[in-house]
């Protein structure tokens, strides 16, 4: 039996946060630098076929839960195309090498999330390289916290609505051309569409509009045979954090408030995507998966 499958006590099955956790890299952040590194599950996810044939979109792929969700496709026998930012390029490498283990096919394709036309383009990869489009899993995001409103740049509240929010409006517009009856759109969300932090205003906001933009999108593409879901997960550990979107003093207590005691791992999320993009999940569409260790949401 893997670790996947084995029982555990969730509140030990991963560490706590403490002061090793403290540090900081400027933004987009690398994993490959962290320390401990994020676990993605590239030692212990094992597939079931769930996803075999299928045609896969992950932006974010590099690190963190893009990462973990990219190789958890590969290994359910999905195809995938794998956008990040070329400053990212290293840790994208590493992933390519894990999907093609996996036997299957990598198109990686850098680029910038804020751009309408590298939206497009990354549908067009999968229609043209892969063949189509089955699943679409919106992962990417910017989050960098800001104490005061005063402070809060309109170019910064720019840039994370367009890398969070404009580009999911881009991917989907493009996706649903293409995509097929049994197509699968997954987004994410985050707790702090719930319970916002006050230095978080930008993000957050951006996270509560894509629960009500899938809610929304997910009643207009179901009589095409299309569902669309969310993910929201809560404090898990990844480069997002270490990069600015985290004072670096409270890293040490990262994830403790959470019933469960401790931080999220990349490796814990990517189930969630891998049920919504399958057809296990069917009779499920508009509807939010909370991954965040307990906490409580409406």
């Amino acid at each position: 039996m893997t670790e996947q499958y084995k029982m555990q006590d969730p509140t030990k099955q991963y560490r706590k946060a403490g002061p090793d956790f403290e540090q900081q890299q400027p933004p987009p952040g690398i994993e490959q630098k962290m320390t401990p590194k994020p676990d993605a599950g590239q030692e212990t996810y094992v597939g079931t076929g769930r996803l075999a044939g299928r045609k896969a979109i992950v932006t974010g792929a590099d690190s963190g839960i893009g990462r973990a969700v990219a190789i958890a496709y590969a290994r359910e026998g999905a195809d995938v195309v794998l956008a990040y930012l070329p400053e990212e390029q290293k840790d994208a490498q590493e992933v390519v090498k894990l999907v093609q283990e996996a036997g299957r096919k990598a198109i990686a394709m850098p680029g910038d999330l804020k751009d309408e036309n590298y939206c497009e383009q990354l549908v067009a990869a999968a229609v043209e390289q892969l063949g189509g489009v089955d699943i679409l899993a919106n992962i990417a995001g910017m989050q960098q916290f800001v104490p005061e409103i005063a402070e809060l740049t309109t170019e910064q509240f720019d840039d994370t609505f367009k890398t969070n929010v404009y580009s999911l409006f881009w991917l989907c517009k493009a996706a649903v051309k293409q995509m097929k009856p049994g197509s699968a759109i997954i987004n994410t969300s985050s707790i702090q569409a719930y319970q916002p932090s006050p230095i978080l205003l930008d993000y957050a906001t951006t996270k509560a509009a894509i629960n009500t933009f899938s809610k929304s999108l997910a009643q207009q593409v179901a009589s095409k045979g299309i569902c669309v879901n969310v993910v929201a997960p809560g404090p898990v550990w990844t480069p997002l954090q270490i990069s600015g979107g985290q004072p670096q003093d409270v890293l040490k207590e990262f994830g403790a408030k959470t019933p469960l005691g401790r931080p999220g791992q990349p490796a814990e999320m990517a189930p969630a995507y891998v049920f919504l993009a399958s057809q296990e999940s069917s009779y499920i569409s508009g509807e939010t998966l909370n991954a965040n260790g307990g906490m409580p949401t409406p």
